[in-house]
């Protein structure tokens, strides 16, 4: 018997892993698609972009790995349905003893594997992709882009240009020092000298609003102004992602230990619906298995929309135990009417 739970066992790792690679490599190259789209706007070299996306991987993955369970344990079985492999286990008098063993083993490791990842791994690695993307963006070369958009130089400073033939025309810049202050020129040339930007300008004006809204205008010919290029930001702070399931509860945010607890258990209630709706009863027929997917697509899907919602603690699970106790009376409710 240990042969057969090994075989199932190995089956069902390798239709999940061909579903892995199929998602991953769908959503990794959507996500790269749009940092190319960033690397075309400020001329980022290609290199970087590809490095940069691969820190993505770990936080795509906990969001993508439900999806994977789904299509990954319906696969293998359908094909263990289709080639009469399931019958020859229960004509060996077996019953469902060594899918039952192969399944728990299976979602050992699964839930070994999501939880290292949700809670530890990818927000340290996202962690490292926020940096990296902050220090690529906040690399500026403005002689290669194309176009600008209200670039961030700092925090306090941003700029909009016009380049027509390398030629900066039209430039605006808004900055704040002890006052909000907005600078326009028709030309001017930008230097980036010892992590300071620097812009020469020509025709333009600079306005100055004061605390009692006095504004204060000054025309110039020619006018330089500098940039502090050194843009420190915590983005740890900023960014949930960044956030272990240790520093969520150092900053008592139990909503977040909640999320993360809750995806990881949804992995267990696919597998323990799969098993009960579909291989307990031998029923990998094509109405079943979609009633199987949607099911577990409709919590999935809930579940995201709640999570990145604003919405309290207690609201969060009273509407995911809400969702399961329905989903729980369908099913229940649509045994009965499949045994009468």
């Amino acid at each position: 018997m240990y042969k057969i739970d090994n075989y199932i066992l190995k089956q069902i790792i390798k239709y999940f892993s061909l579903i892995f690679f199929i998602f991953l490599s769908i959503s990794w190259l959507l996500q790269l698609t749009r940092l190319f789209t960033i690397s075309n706007f400020i001329q980022i070299d290609i290199l970087s972009i590809l490095v940069l996306s691969i820190y993505l991987i770990p936080n795509i993955l906990t969001i993508i790995l439900p999806l994977i369970l789904i299509f990954g344990v319906l696969l293998c079985f359908l094909k263990l349905y289709k080639d009469k492999e399931l019958i020859s286990i229960f004509s060996l008098g077996l019953d469902l003893k060594p899918i039952r063993n192969s399944l728990t083993i299976f979602t050992i490791i699964i839930l070994f594997i999501y939880g290292s990842l949700s809670f530890f791994i990818s927000p340290k690695i996202y962690e490292i992709y926020k940096y990296k993307e902050f220090e690529l963006r906040n690399t500026i070369d403005f002689d290669s882009m194309l176009f600008s958009n209200f670039i961030n130089i700092n925090e306090n400073t941003i700029l909009d240009f016009n380049k027509k033939n390398n030629i900066y025309e039209d430039i605006l810049i808004s900055f704040d020092d002890t006052k909000e202050n907005i600078i326009y020129a028709k030309r001017g040339v930008i230097k980036n000298k010892n992590n300071n930007y620097v812009f020469q300008l020509s025709d333009g004006f600079k306005i100055s609003i004061e605390e009692n809204n006095h504004l204060e205008k000054l025309e110039f010919e020619n006018y330089v102004f500098n940039v502090d290029n050194n843009n420190d930001v915590n983005l740890k702070i900023d960014d949930q992602n960044t956030l272990t399931i240790f520093d969520n509860f150092f900053l008592k945010d139990y909503k977040s230990v909640c999320f993360k607890l809750i995806d990881t258990i949804i992995l267990l209630l696919i597998i323990y619906f799969f098993y009960v709706n579909n291989v307990k009863s031998v029923n990998f027929y094509a109405s079943n298995n979609i009633y199987f997917t949607v099911n577990c697509l409709f919590f999935i899907i809930s579940n995201q929309i709640l999570k990145n919602s604003e919405i309290y603690l207690y609201q969060y699970v009273f509407i995911i135990i809400f969702i399961l106790a329905t989903l729980l009376v369908i099913f229940v409710l649509k045994k009965r009417h499949g045994q009468n």
